[in-house]
């Protein structure tokens, strides 16, 4: 099973991606993650990445396309993957298919989370995370034991910055720019499949399995 996952920011693409990635015993694949692999194995990819990184460019398509393609190779991904966070863009997106027809893959579901901008502001403006030990919560649906104090740590809790109303609110600007044409154009590949994001996690979870298969 081959799968992109699709979203606005917030939007709960990351935590739908681990369960089925547990339910469908692939992994889980963002670039975040193999950025800081290659990176830290000191592999070609990873240090011509870090020079762009290190300038404060921003990683080439085709760069970020080898990294995923390269990833995508290995024996765990015998029986498929998840890709989270990538392609974000109409190049990335016909990059990686022209990678992946040349090891002759394709990607088998596109699953696209919707998610209205205010909900999003919502949802993300009532994270609290730890800044001692990284644990997440939200005021409305995950309190921790006492208000305001991680349970794993007892550090006190704080609003990101990239939690923040009027953050998020770029952030979506530039989803809705940059990112959110790639639903046409899976569409017309005709492999996305569109999901109410609203729903509690897992419903959202039940209806994207009920669909795509066990």
């Amino acid at each position: 099973m081959k799968l992109i996952m699709l979203g606005a920011p917030g939007a709960g693409k990351g935590s739908q991606a681990k369960v089925l990635a547990d339910k469908y015993g692939i992994p889980h694949i963002s670039t975040g993650d193999i950025f800081r692999a290659n990176i830290k194995e000191g592999t070609e990819l990873g240090k011509k990445a870090k020079e762009y990184m290190d300038q404060g460019h921003l990683v080439p398509d085709e760069l970020v396309c080898d990294l995923v393609v390269d990833r995508i190779k290995h024996s765990d991904c015998e029986k498929g993957f998840i890709l989270d966070g990538f392609p974000r863009t109409i190049p990335q997106a016909e990059s990686l298919d022209a990678a992946l027809d040349q090891i002759n893959e394709t990607i088998d579901h596109v699953i696209d989370l919707e998610v209205s901008d205010n909900v999003i502001v919502e949802r993300m403006g009532g994270r609290r995370a730890c800044p001692e030990c990284g644990a997440t919560y939200h005021i409305v649906n995950m309190k921790p034991a006492k208000e305001g104090v991680c349970d794993r740590c007892g550090h006190g809790l704080v609003l990101r910055d990239d939690d923040k109303p009027q953050t998020v609110l770029k952030r979506l600007e530039v989803y809705h720019d940059q990112t959110a044409p790639l639903i046409d154009y899976y569409k017309k590949q005709g492999n996305l499949e569109e999901f109410d994001g609203t729903m509690k996690p897992d419903e959202v979870t039940k209806t994207i399995i009920a669909r795509i298969g066990e």
